[in-house]
């Protein structure tokens, strides 16, 4: 029998390695602060790279609206603290380091969050959104990213207006879970993030334009049962091109998916392995 980690053998020993994980991040991030992104300004810089919008409701399974709702309200809250940051050469962007500790006392509420592999409820849930909506962004860009979690290859939710590939998502948690790119271009780079009623938004922008663009794409998309279990597969791939002659460079796979599908399977096609 595997021998349980000390954050797993009961909820104490799990809030003690939380706080234990979430003070050795914060001193790393005092010695390490001259290196973070900081400098915010109303000013646009002169090129879009890449911008998307994320539909902040969407149907999630049975999920309770009431979640969706108050993810609503802390994107709303987190936006500003990174709406207009610039990322200057050799300067790293940290999620954390900018938008900080989520408190009720700052006007978050409990929405929707993973948890053990599954749907649950926390205190300033829906901050994945906007990191998935910032690493969207940053694939399309010369930047590169240091730190990014995935969801363990689970399949939580049935696809309901999907816009970007199954697998190009992001996991965190305050703040040893980050999520974090560095600028090692000539490029300076801005980060625009704001909220409407219905769409979290974004803009990666830059004082010049880059001298490749890209494109991701899933490949070999299909669903498998494999001892009884259905799992998601897939293949996620990023293309490089020259921007003037339109010259392809390069394929790169960035993701192979095979994720424990976790919602009701009877309406998807399914191969038998």
């Amino acid at each position: 029998m595997k021998r349980k980690l000390f954050c797993e053998i009961s909820p104490l020993t799990y809030a003690i390695s939380e706080k234990k994980c979430v003070a050795v991040r914060t001193l790393q991030n005092v010695l390490n602060a001259d290196s973070f992104a900081k400098t915010q300004t109303d000013e646009r810089l002169q090129y879009v790279i890449y911008k998307h919008n994320s539909l902040i409701r969407r149907r999630l399974g049975n999920v309770d609206m009431r979640l969706q709702e108050n993810k609503a309200v802390n994107l709303s809250l987190a936006a500003p603290r990174i709406n207009g940051i610039i990322i200057r050469p050799g300067e790293t962007f940290s999620f954390w380091f900018l938008v900080g500790s989520l408190s009720e006392r700052k006007g978050y509420k409990e929405g929707l969050t993973i948890f053990a592999d599954r749907p649950s409820s926390g205190l300033g849930g829906g901050m994945c959104q906007m990191t998935n909506l910032i690493h969207w962004m940053v694939l399309h860009s010369e930047l590169d990213i240091t730190e990014h979690h995935h969801h363990d290859q689970i399949d939580l939710f049935p696809d309901f207006n999907r816009t970007i590939p199954f697998g190009t998502g992001t996991s965190i948690m305050y703040n040893y879970l980050d999520y974090r790119f560095t600028n090692n271009t000539d490029i300076t780079y801005q980060l625009v993030v704001y909220t409407t009623q219905e769409y979290l938004c974004g803009e990666l922008r830059a004082n010049k334009r880059q001298q490749y663009k890209y494109h991701i794409s899933a490949e070999n998309v299909f669903f498998s049962r494999e001892n009884g279990i259905v799992y998601r597969n897939g293949d996620v791939f990023r293309d490089k091109i020259d921007r003037r002659t339109g010259e392809h460079i390069e394929k790169k796979l960035i993701r192979k998916n095979h994720a424990r599908v976790c919602y009701d399977t009877s309406g998807l096609e399914i191969i038998d392995m």
